[in-house]
């Protein structure tokens, strides 16, 4: 099976200083890659490349990144829109602070579908329905009704979800997406992008802090340091025996929380 995504030789720039430096991996379809490390060591910065989303400041100076054999590297901001939420689908760290305060949810989905496709409210309002309900919001016309504000934050993340997803992109980009939940919810909103990934073979890159979601999640890490890749395999390979002192150094970190109970 040829690559969905492939990133070859990436680095990426911010007033010229390179943050992320000679970074390459692939996908294929209904694969997820977890992309971990600490804080500052450029996993976002990854996703906001294949986004285009890296803004004035930011560029890839050096490398390529391919997807479905189109570089997005060289594709032109018009071209790439047509890719973005229709084949590329993006779910936020925070859902809620990428919703429109003043609009009803509903309103918002439906011109997020609008951009790609003429589809009547009804039409849209039924898909997001199926979806929400298989991802655990059974209340739909209350939800579409509703205010960002009016929802808790882990309704806020299956809204996030359920606009990624009602287009049923091939790749979904995911950046820290339980990290504001809390634990009951971090585990259900895990399950959630699962079942996508069951029902609709979609390809996802997941970036996390948390090793207990990409132990859930991902077929294969890649654990960045400063912008440098440390280490990228098999994720029960990297977890269980990694070869790299700062993977090593971060594997340790995890058991500690553990055993302290945190």
């Amino acid at each position: 099976m040829s690559s969905l995504l492939r990133v070859e030789h990436v680095t990426i720039s911010y007033n010229g200083k390179p943050v992320v430096q000679d970074v390459s991996f692939e996908l294929k379809q209904g694969e997820i890659l977890g992309i971990v490390g600490e804080s500052g060591s450029g996993k976002s910065t990854i996703i906001k490349a294949i986004m285009g989303l890296l803004g004035e400041e930011g560029m890839v100076t050096r490398g390529d990144i391919w997807y479905k054999g189109e570089n997005l590297t060289d594709m032109s901001v018009k071209k790439l829109r047509k890719y973005l939420g229709k084949e590329i689908g993006m779910v936020f760290q925070d859902c809620k602070s990428a919703l429109c305060p003043v609009r009803k949810i509903g309103v918002q989905i439906h011109e997020a579908v609008s951009e790609h496709e003429k589809a009547s409210r009804h039409e849209v309002t039924n898909r997001a329905g199926e979806i929400m309900k298989k991802i655990g919001l059974n209340d739909v016309d209350r939800v579409l009704d509703s205010y960002p504000f009016e929802l808790s934050g882990g309704m806020n993340q299956r809204v996030g979800i359920c606009t990624a997803m009602i287009m049923r992109p091939k790749l979904l980009l995911a950046d820290e997406p339980t990290s504001a939940l809390d634990v009951t919810v971090q585990k259900q909103v895990v399950e959630e992008l699962l079942f996508m990934r069951e029902e609709y073979n979609t390809a996802m890159v997941l970036v996390t802090h948390n090793i207990g979601v990409v132990r859930m999640m991902a077929d294969r890490i890649l654990v960045l340091q400063n912008g440098q890749v440390r280490e990228y395999g098999e994720t029960e390979n990297v977890l269980e025996n990694p070869q790299d002192p700062y993977t090593k150094k971060l594997m340790g970190s995890v058991l500690r929380l553990k055993k302290s109970g945190m």
